[in-house]
């Protein structure tokens, strides 16, 4: 365990509450006071949850207990193929927080709003609730990655999880379901999440401000955030998309007539990357060969064995 962690989650606890009983324990004691260390009474034996390893353990640690243990924060607003900015989160879920909203933070912008006279983050209000779940609901045996996503019209989220439902939940009825209590509960304690079920509340409630729009949470095998972010784009913003798109549009024109030009005379797969000045094998073929071949714009002279090594492709527009 990080002993400087025990320690900052120890003020934080504090800073919510304080006369917190974690105030005069020390370290030990406050681990199985936040039932982290435990006995397991069928086998006699004791020891550290994986609770605990996910929130205070030392990376290599957690690491070699989850290997597949992953958060992805993603920025894909230009590069929609690949991504603009990303931070691979494997560290333990303080850390993975606190990355998380710095992330948003960095990336999303902060309207100036008033609540009860005082100027408050309504950005950060709605990101608290999607970090903390993200974190908290997570079902940890799975190796699916958690991802959080931010598009230009919205940020998506994804998370493996066990379902207790199906479809879109409906906040006005629904009954939320502790899928980590130990987890919650010290996050609850902490100040980075509320009583269960008031999330979903302030969610609601905020991405109403942010955006003039509804949130959907859904519940599947993987559990899905969709946080809408249209209707504060303003007409620059809106502007710069067309013409970024049209741009887009353009250049993959042009290139697609370089291409059937090109390959007036049969050419190999290889030959036609050299001549874009592409390396990347997986993305020429998933994103501009088959497109192509799906189009009827360019022909394998191989069909019946398109993996084959002598396989070339040939344009038959003049």
């Amino acid at each position: 365990m990080r002993s400087d962690l025990i320690t900052r989650v120890r003020q934080l606890a504090v800073n919510q509450r304080g006369n917190h009983p974690w105030k005069d324990l020390d370290d030990f004691d406050l681990l199985k006071s936040a039932q982290l260390y435990l006995r397991d009474y069928q086998t006699g034996k004791e020891g550290f949850t994986l609770a605990a390893v996910l929130l205070l353990g030392k990376d290599d640690v957690l690491l070699s207990v989850l290997p597949h243990f992953r958060t992805d924060a993603i920025l894909r607003i230009q590069n929609l193929d690949r991504y603009d900015d990303r931070d691979d989160i494997r560290t333990n879920l303080i850390e993975s927080y606190d990355r998380i909203m710095a992330f948003t933070q960095k990336h999303l912008p902060d309207p100036f709003y008033l609540e009860n006279d005082k100027r408050i983050s309504v950005r950060d209000k709605i990101f608290r609730e999607v970090a903390s779940n993200i974190l908290i609901h997570r079902e940890y045996m799975n190796a699916f990655p958690a991802k959080l996503i931010i598009q230009p019209t919205r940020v998506y989220t994804e998370n493996s999880n066990k379902p207790h439902g199906n479809g879109i939940i409906d906040p006005n009825n629904f009954s939320p379901f502790p899928k980590n209590p130990v987890i919650a509960r010290f996050f609850k304690e902490i100040g980075l999440a509320d009583e269960l079920g008031s999330g979903t509340r302030n969610l609601m409630k905020y991405v109403r401000i942010y955006s003039d729009n509804e949130p959907q949470l859904i519940e599947e095998d993987i559990f899905k955030m969709i946080i809408p972010l249209t209707p504060h784009a303003t007409a620059q913003d809106i502007a710069q998309d067309i013409a970024q798109d049209t741009a887009q549009d353009t250049a993959q024109d042009e290139r697609t007539v370089k291409i059937i030009e090109f390959c007036k005379t049969e050419r190999t797969a290889s030959e036609i990357m050299n001549f874009l000045e592409l390396t990347h094998r997986e993305y020429f073929r998933s994103k501009i060969l088959n497109p192509l071949l799906e189009q009827g714009l360019l022909h394998p002279t191989i069909p019946d064995k398109l993996t084959s090594p002598k396989q070339k492709y040939f344009s038959s527009l003049q």
